[in-house]
């Protein structure tokens, strides 16, 4: 098993995302990266504490390797925008990946010059982990629980169709 934690906006976005893919053990909403001593939704979303909305990813490289954690990430977020993800800006939607061990940094570094060799001008931030503050409960598995919600019948419905399109392999059925 390994741990990822990713910030690409929204995190009730990037959580139904990664709750889609195979091998993903489990997602937790929560804040990183933050100078704060402590985070929550009202104080990150005011932009003072420097944390950015993030899931923690825990999966199974045997099933679900990081390069596809990775390159799932980025399809599915906008890497190209500084504190933005579509409707959603301050930096608490900063693009970032934390990294939680030595040996995924490298990973991390070839997946953004991929990118990058594309022509895409990819702003994701690459750090190691942090402390990680859990997001209140009524953040956890948001979209599942309320999915009458506008917000979310907006943005996550192309993300999900995006994964479909592109890994449907990596999908849970």
């Amino acid at each position: 098993m390994q741990t990822i934690i990713l910030g690409g906006g929204c995190f009730w976005c990037t959580e139904s995302v990664f709750l889609s893919v195979k091998g993903v053990a489990s997602v937790t909403s929560g804040y990183m990266g933050g100078d704060a001593v402590s985070a929550n939704y009202e104080a990150v979303c005011s932009g003072t504490t420097g944390h950015v909305e993030v899931i923690k990813v825990d999966f199974d490289d045997t099933v679900v390797p990081l390069e596809v954690i990775l390159d799932v990430f980025f399809a599915t977020h906008d890497p190209t925008t500084k504190d933005r993800q579509g409707n959603d800006v301050g930096s608490q939607y900063r693009s970032v990946v934390f990294y939680t061990d030595d040996e995924q940094k490298p990973t991390v570094d070839r997946t953004i010059n991929k990118l990058r060799d594309m022509g895409i001008n990819v702003v994701t931030e690459v750090h190691p982990a942090m402390t990680f503050y859990k997001a209140e409960e009524s953040h956890q598995d948001f979209f599942n629980k309320n999915p009458g919600q506008a917000y979310c019948n907006f943005a996550i419905p192309p993300k999900l169709a995006k994964l479909r399109k592109e890994f449907s392999e990596y999908m849970v059925n």
